[in-house]
């Protein structure tokens, strides 16, 4: 049995692997407030720990030694590599890409093997492309929801993911928070909108997928594109075993 753990700014998501693609038992715990008590949650004993993670070393190495101390197995972090599994990176230091582009990019290419345009819609929005040889082509960061919310506050209070489509409004503020927060909406909804069209007149033929936390709203918002929450965590096997 594999555990497997994608380790971002805002959650920590893992999920229990007993066959190549027979996912289990999973959970989700916030990054801030990680510590060795959370693995409780986690019934099994796993034979392996294979973590992809954006969250920086210290959470790494929080993890490493809980893993250690619950289950005595070592973990396995991905890195952002020249090639792997089909797929070849743009990047001349494939290190300064963050694993978690290319964790889903391995996902997508394994699970399709075309051309894709592949949305992360996470703390902050990642689309990136790939061509009909698995090489790809470059991106795009964005800041997503809560992050563009947070430089106009400067506050962290109140994490707001994984919105609803239904609560989404687009009306103008009637206060300075209210503002803010349609404003983004707004800013978010025009992106979903774009992406489509750019794909349809500067890419045309590409499989559109989408992930992240507010990937669900996006495919919403475009009409458009397949909803696949788990690329990450799909990754790392691509990348690790």
């Amino acid at each position: 049995m594999i555990l497997e753990i994608d380790a971002g700014n805002t959650f920590i998501k893992w999920r229990y692997r007993t066959g190549a693609d027979k996912a289990g038992m999973r959970g989700r715990w916030l990054t801030r407030e990680f510590s060795a008590a959370d693995l409780e949650d986690c019934a099994a004993s796993p034979q392996q720990v294979l973590v992809g993670s954006v969250a920086g070393r210290a959470l790494e190495q929080v993890l490493s030694q809980a893993v250690e101390a619950a289950w005595g197995v070592p973990v396995r972090f991905a890195r952002s590599a020249t090639t792997a599994a089909g797929v070849s990176n743009s990047y001349t230091d494939p290190s300064r890409m963050g694993v978690d582009r290319w964790l889903v990019m391995l996902a997508a290419w394994q699970r399709y093997r075309e051309p894709c345009c592949i949305v992360d819609c996470g703390s902050a929005i990642t689309i990136d492309l790939l061509d009909a040889q698995g090489r790809h082509e470059g991106g795009f960061i964005l800041p997503g929801l809560r992050l563009m919310r947070e430089v106009l506050t400067g506050s962290t209070a109140g994490i707001l993911v994984d919105r609803d489509v239904h609560d989404f409004s687009l009306q103008p503020g009637a206060d300075t928070s209210a503002a803010v927060a349609h404003g983004t909406n707004l800013m978010f909804s025009a992106l979903a909108q774009h992406v489509p069209q750019w794909l349809q007149y500067q890419c045309s033929g590409r499989r559109l997928l989408v992930t992240g936390g507010d990937g669900e709203l996006f495919c919403s918002l475009a009409g458009q594109g397949e909803w696949v929450p788990d690329l990450v965590l799909d990754g790392l096997r691509w990348a690790l075993e």
